[in-house]
């Protein structure tokens, strides 16, 4: 199907697809779906008559001419098939192509015209993965930056009164559990002081491969994350137990969140292209 210049009444929406009818081409979220050619002509017409019944014959008759040699039902359940594929859909409880027995296929899911203006407003600005609109990636980067310099605040502060958190210990805990966590807090602040200076150094040099390096760290990183979200329980005395409950609470969260902002500023699909600057 060539591409000739789109108008508004080639573009057409269902659910989270574009289907671009004068490009010839299927989008998910933004993000061109490979698709032959005969499923994709299977979809224009299905779409085209949303809520009716598209008999096999018909459809026989607009992608198989008459002088063509064909298995024409191989044909068109293979076509069905990689189309069912590319939607995520299923046979037996259809979100879009549903089969209607010896009769044909009806197209099921709510059908919207496009204008060029709506379509450049949603797609260029939808994330490929997380399914929400695509921040810009200033924010994200920034709000990563801030949370490695909390930490930072967190390791340097506990290092620097290691007897105050001492003394601390000492009071909720017996001597051998209290020298325990002393050890623990002297570890993990080193090792979190490198972990934290890293990750600043990388997402201020907007290093490329940041997401990547963090999903492979990220099981330690949520290990070290989760015994220092216990850490406001050591001055618990000072802002009592409520607080440091929520404290707690706010932190355990805390490297979710950061993954989820370095897959806003970094998405899988170009990144280059759907990531601002």
């Amino acid at each position: 199907m060539a591409a000739t210049p789109t108008s508004p009444a080639n573009l057409v929406r269902f659910g989270i697809f574009e289907l671009d009818l004068a490009a010839g081409e299927l989008r998910k979220s933004g993000i061109r779906i490979r698709l032959q050619e005969q499923p994709f002509q299977v979809l224009s017409i299905l779409v085209c008559r949303p809520g009716e019944i598209v008999t096999r014959e018909e459809l026989q008759q607009k992608l198989w001419p008459a002088d063509t040699f064909v298995d024409f039902d191989h044909s068109l359940n293979t076509a069905i098939n990689k189309l069912r594929e590319a939607l995520n859909d299923s046979a037996a409880s259809p979100r879009y192509i549903e089969t209607i027995p010896r009769r044909g296929y009806r197209f099921v899911a709510p059908v919207e015209r496009v204008t060029l203006v709506e379509r450049s407003a949603t797609t260029e600005a939808i994330h490929p993965e997380l399914q929400l609109r695509l921040p810009h990636r200033t924010l994200s980067r920034s709000l990563f930056a801030l949370i490695q310099v909390m930490y930072l605040i967190f390791y340097l502060e506990a290092l620097f009164h290691l007897n105050g958190v001492d003394r601390a210990a000492d009071n909720v805990l017996p001597p051998r559990a209290s020298f325990a966590v002393v050890v623990i807090v002297i570890v993990t602040g080193g090792v979190g002081i490198v972990l934290r200076c890293y990750l600043l150094s990388a997402i201020a040099f907007d290093y490329g491969r940041l997401r990547q390096n963090f999903e492979r760290l990220f099981l330690p990183i949520l290990v070290l994350d989760q015994l220092w979200a216990l850490s406001p329980f050591l001055i618990a005395s000072k802002i009592g137990f409520g607080a440091a409950f929520a404290a707690t609470a706010a932190l355990l969260y805390v490297p979710f969140s950061e993954r989820t902002l370095l897959r806003m500023a970094y998405p899988a699909n170009n990144p280059a292209k759907l990531a601002g600057t």
